[in-house]
């Protein structure tokens, strides 16, 4: 199940011949690659927007599109998919043109200042500028390594949920030790038309990397005999005809455990790739760029990186730092997009240029 794409807004680009020559191409279509679209706009800079997905939203929409995020200023709670569909309407004015299901394969300089783009679907641009909002890259889940479990993946094996309701009135097996094991796991315990019919958590180890107010209600459950946890490693798997009917749970003891199961959900957190990123030239430290804190700058003028992608000194992994981010970099990009041009800060609020940008009304104030 694909998530719901704002109508005329995230129109895929239709074909091009030669190179598409733009203002500006971003690199990822999650909350900041859309957040630095409207940033952008506000400066009349035009942007082509890339993503290895086929549909926006990036982290929140791809792994938990469902669960609520807290700390977007002025808004109590969202939804990863509600975050998304909201940043869509804000950048409709903009129009700009997204490429999706392809990856920027290829970023050069050219003798005119600007970059060669291609994806690995074929299209090409020449832009002026570029910012990277990859995220934490080509991001990938981690596996569960167990020989011939993979035949049952997308079936009975599942290593993100996109449709909780597939998993109603099912026993449940979850696998993992972090956030999003223990959110999915007190999500399907709880009362609700997604509740399963029995759940067990299966971790490594009696320690969790995850909130503990999640961990003490786990563990609360677990007394009230509302679901199950046991501390091992999945070793093995049961099948009958060509169904998946348990896994094997080897524990600290030594001893092997047969948990029957309908479904097995395994959170054992993303592995990050940076991919063709890495053959860009830009400075990489730990697979991160490095960015300054006047611009969010690479050590390539020109290229901008912004959000969970890039780091310097005191960086939080937060989507409302990468909002920050999006609005200095947008203002870098002026002298490469409009090198005659003196841009001041004007506020959405008050200014006419703004709105006449953003096709509003300026209010008249007694």
């Amino acid at each position: 199940m694909e998530p719901n794409i704002a109508p005329n807004v995230a129109e895929t680009a239709a074909a091009h011949s030669g190179p598409i020559e733009t203002d500006a191409v971003i690199v990822g279509a999650g909350p900041v690659g859309l957040f630095q679209v409207f940033e952008l706009g506000l400066l009349e800079i035009k942007a082509h927007v890339v993503d290895s997905l086929n549909y926006p939203g990036g982290q929140p929409v791809e792994l938990y599109p469902d669960k609520p995020i807290y700390d977007i200023p002025a808004v109590p709670v969202y939804t990863g998919q509600e975050l998304t569909d909201n940043l869509l309407k804000q950048i409709a004015p903009f129009e700009p043109t997204f490429h999706f299901g392809q990856t920027v394969t290829t970023v050069q300089k050219q003798e005119d200042g600007r970059f060669f783009v291609a994806t690995s679907k074929g299209t090409t641009f020449l832009t002026k500028t570029v910012f990277i909002a990859a995220g934490v890259g080509a991001f990938e889940p981690r596996t569960l390594k167990v020989d011939g479990i993979e035949k049952f993946e997308g079936k009975q094996l599942f290593y993100r949920v996109r449709d909780p309701s597939m998993f109603a009135g099912k026993n449940l097996v979850i696998a993992g030790g972090g956030d999003s094991a223990l959110d999915w796991t007190l999500n399907f315990v709880a009362d609700g038309p997604n509740k399963a019919e029995s759940v067990i958590l299966i971790h490594r180890r009696d320690g969790f990397k995850a909130a503990p107010a999640s961990v003490a209600k786990m563990r609360e459950l677990c007394d009230q005999y509302e679901m199950q946890f046991i501390v091992g490693q999945i070793t093995g798997f049961e099948e009958k005809d060509d169904r998946l009917t348990a896994v094997k749970v080897t524990g600290s003891d030594g001893v092997t455990r047969v948990v029957p199961l309908d479904m097995l959900l395994v959170f054992f957190g993303l592995s990050p790739k940076l991919g063709p990123i890495a053959d860009w030239g830009l400075e990489i430290d730990r697979k991160q760029i490095v960015v300054d804190t006047e611009k969010f700058s690479t050590n390539i003028p020109g290229i901008f990186a912004v959000g969970d992608i890039n780091t310097y000194p005191g960086k939080k992994k937060l989507i409302l730092s990468g909002f920050h981010e999006c609005a200095l970099a947008a203002f870098g990009a002026v002298p490469f997009v409009f090198p005659e041009k003196k841009v001041f800060l004007q506020y959405t609020t008050t200014s006419p240029k703004l709105h006449k940008v953003l096709g509003v009304e300026t209010p008249v104030f007694d």
